[in-house]
């Protein structure tokens, strides 16, 4: 597919029958087909891969560089590299991506974000007020901004 690298190493698995309660972080490349209640994080890496599978279950937010999803997540999403739905992938939360690939059949339920590379910083400009002026008018003294 676009974007990706064909070098997708998986190095850890958990399985189908598995169940995670709370947080999973993790380096490479990490395959889930069971079920996580927490926040699943890639680390630093922009090469880690996350596949969610069709049978898998994430109830918390995600975090990585690219991800695969053909299962559930309910939870926001960052996709800081590739964020590629498949057909009978479901997302409940708000997404962010640089790159998309979204397969008929795959449902968001939220806000998708793009995130360009070198994406703009707004800065909030400050001016300095203008000088006040007096005038004397009549004897009373205004002030008057210019």
């Amino acid at each position: 597919m676009f974007g990706r690298n064909a070098k997708t190493e998986i190095d850890s698995l958990v399985g189908i029958s598995a169940r995670i309660e709370g947080n999973l972080c993790f380096t490479g490349g990490l395959r889930i087909d069971g079920e996580v209640h927490g926040d699943v994080v890639g680390g630093d890496s922009s090469e880690n891969v996350l596949i969610v599978s069709e049978h898998a279950r994430i109830e918390g937010d995600v975090h990585c560089a690219t991800l695969i999803v053909e299962g559930y997540i309910a939870g926001d999403v960052v996709a800081t590299e590739l964020l590629e739905l498949q057909p009978k992938g479901r997302i409940i939360g708000n997404v962010h991506y640089k790159k998309l690939e979204m397969h008929s059949g795959a449902t968001v339920a939220g806000t998708l974000t793009h995130r360009a590379s070198g994406e703009p910083v707004f800065h909030l400009a400050i001016t300095q007020p203008a000088p006040n002026k007096v005038v004397e008018a009549g004897g009373a003294p205004r002030v008057y901004n210019e």
